[in-house]
Parts: C-alpha cells; sequence; structure tokens
C-alpha cells in the first residue's frame, strides 16, 4: 500500500493561487487522491486579522477557518484530477452548508484541517470538512467547489469511478 502523499509550503504554492495574507495551510501531512487530506495551519500571533478581530482577546475569524477547509479541499481535488492549476484552472466554491463553530481559535494554535471528497458530479465537487484543535473540533461545513477551466472539460470532469 502506497504511503499518503505530504507537502511542503513549495508544493502547496504550486497547488494553490493564494499568497500570503491569504495563504491559510502551512503543510499537508497526508493527502489520499479522491479520498482525504489532513492539512496543517499554524495559528500566530502577528496574523494580519488579529490586530482587529479582536484587540482584547484575539480570534480567528469562522470565515478565514472554512477558507483553510475549502484550500485544503482545493488541494485534494487538484490531486485527485492530477491537474497542477494555472491561470486556465481553479476550482470556485459553489456552496457553503451546515457551517458550524464550536470553539474559538487563537494564536499559539495548530488547526488541522481534516477533508474528505464526498462525491463529485456534473462538475460540481462536494467536501466535508472539519478544523481541529488539539484533536477537538473547532468548526465543520460541509464544502462545494467547480471548476472553472479553458481546457477540455474532460481533463477537470468527475474522477473515474466516483460519479456520485
Amino acid at each position: 500500500m502506497a504511503e499518503p502523499f505530504k507537502m511542503d509550503i513549495e508544493a502547496i504554492m504550486q497547488q494553490l493561487p493564494h499568497r500570503y495574507p491569504f495563504l491559510l495551510v502551512d503543510r499537508i501531512l497526508a493527502c489520499e487522491a479522491g479520498k482525504y487530506v489532513h492539512a496543517l495551519k499554524n495559528v500566530t500571533f502577528n496574523e494580519p486579522f488579529f490586530q482587529g478581530h479582536f484587540p482584547h482577546r484575539p480570534l480567528m475569524p469562522g470565515v478565514l477557518i472554512i477558507e483553510a477547509l475549502a484550500q485544503a479541499s482545493g488541494i485534494l481535488a487538484f490531486r485527485t484530477v492530477e491537474v497542477v492549476p494555472d491561470k486556465d484552472t481553479r476550482f470556485y466554491f459553489v456552496a457553503i452548508d451546515k457551517a458550524r463553530f464550536r470553539k474559538p481559535v487563537e494564536p499559539g494554535d495548530q488547526l488541522m484541517l481534516k477533508v474528505t471528497l464526498q462525491r463529485a458530479f456534473k462538475g460540481i465537487w462536494k467536501f466535508h470538512g472539519v478544523a481541529e484543535v488539539d484533536g477537538k473540533e473547532v468548526a465543520s461545513a460541509e464544502i462545494m467547489v467547480a471548476p472553472e477551466t479553458k481546457q477540455p472539460q474532460a481533463k477537470a470532469a468527475v474522477p473515474a469511478g466516483d460519479a456520485g
């Protein structure tokens, strides 16, 4: 059995178009194409959003936790279709459902991002993501994305054998 794929920050930057301060995935700890990705986000006090959210008690905004899950989902999608994104190939949010926030995320936390591919059907990919700190769930959501590609549609289509 093959060992799960891992990525450092340099490899992540080849897969995602995001850059500081909006790149919210620091490391891929494990990724199995078509199944799951486990990623890490180190939450540091010098993140630009902490200055205003909130000065008296810095908290990572929930929408950025969901964005971190979405970025991890993007890596899983690109690994699944074996595409290195470029200016002609991207995945975009089409829906976020059932988002839940259970605990605050503070400076010094390590945010573990666990995303599974639930299905891909007619160009819409559905993922379930859970964010954890110290093994405890802090947020979760269902994330749906769709590819935008200027290449033939089959290139970024549904993975073989996974029609829903």
